[in-house]
């Protein structure tokens, strides 16, 4: 089990897939393109996580909705200047000229979102 220590910051992305690609190019694409050039840009980034959904695995109430997403990216920060560091990265022109180009490769970016998430352990 992994301990994050006081004071860390996690965050986490629920990410959609473009239409027309399938699953494997998703995955494919995400891990050889760009998940690099995130670790590149944003070099606060402690720990960057990719969890693929397998909607088939899935578990839920009769009648549940199928996710709208297709991938929990986490993103760990050592503390919470560290993400306001990152995000203000994120915000300079070129930075976001170049993640939002890549981006439009494989994510339907209208469906995609993130949170700060209060981590607990037992």
């Amino acid at each position: 089990m992994r301990t994050y220590s006081p004071g860390m910051i996690k965050a986490v992305a629920l990410l959609a897939r473009k239409s027309g690609l399938t699953h494997a190019e998703f995955v494919d694409y995400y891990e050889n393109n760009h998940a690099k050039l995130i670790r590149s840009l944003l070099p606060q980034i402690r720990e960057y996580r990719r969890n693929y959904l397998d909607v088939a695995s899935g578990i839920g109430a009769d009648g549940a909705p199928t996710p709208d997403f297709d991938v929990i990216s986490e993103f760990v920060f050592d503390d919470r200047a560290a993400y306001d560091d990152m995000l203000a990265t994120h915000a300079r022109p070129e930075v976001a000229a170049a993640i939002e180009a890549d981006e439009e490769n494989f994510l339907d970016r209208s469906r995609n979102r993130m949170y700060i998430v209060d981590i607990r352990e037992s």
